[in-house]
């Protein structure tokens, strides 16, 4: 017995159901997440600075590609508004990322903008001179312990880090950091 063909209202309700199934399969590979990075979010941003969150089980690893992956980006293209953050320099459009600092933590009340305006400000104060409250500088210094890793990318050269945020005014192989890479900072 030959078989019926389709009615062509089936085969159009088909046609829209497999296209529909491929159009939304595809759209779902394309937008995929990197997962050759962990995730992370970008939380408070200041000028230059910018405070970046990672779960808390991300290991050092991770946030080493993490960071690998911003040197990158930092050296190729100079770009990094594919890593979420806004421009360092918007006032020249020919180089919208002249300088960018990265601090990179587990614990998200670290990264949000009021406390990272609020340790800027503690640094500045500190560099300068300016003798800072007892409170200010316990917050300073627990701030600076809480990084997990950082980056720095200067007009093309990249520093970054595992470990808190490194101490001038003591050696960095007597500080608790270990050197990712140093291009010339």
């Amino acid at each position: 017995m030959p078989k019926k063909p389709f009615d062509p209202v089936v085969r159009i309700g088909l046609t829209v159901l497999l296209g529909g199934f491929t159009l939304i399969a595809g759209g779902m590979f394309l937008s995929r997440p990197d997962r050759t990075i962990p995730p992370f979010s970008i939380g408070g941003q200041e000028g230059t600075v910018v405070a970046v969150h990672v779960p808390a089980w991300t290991s050092d690893p991770d946030i080493e590609t993490l960071i690998r992956r911003f040197r990158k980006v930092g050296l190729t293209d100079h770009d990094f508004r594919s890593m979420k953050v806004h421009p360092t320099t918007p006032d020249d459009p020919a180089t919208l990322y002249r300088e960018v600092g990265l601090y990179v933590f587990s614990d998200p009340q670290w990264t949000q903008p009021e406390t990272l305006r609020r340790y800027l400000t503690a640094r500045v104060l500190a560099a300068t001179g300016n003798r800072l409250g007892a409170e200010e500088e316990t917050f300073r210094q627990e701030f600076e312990r809480s990084v997990r890793g950082g980056f720095i990318y200067s007009q093309g050269d990249t520093k970054g880090w595992l470990g808190p945020i490194p101490d001038p005014s003591i050696p960095e192989q007597r500080q608790n950091i270990q050197i990712l890479f140093d291009d010339g900072l």
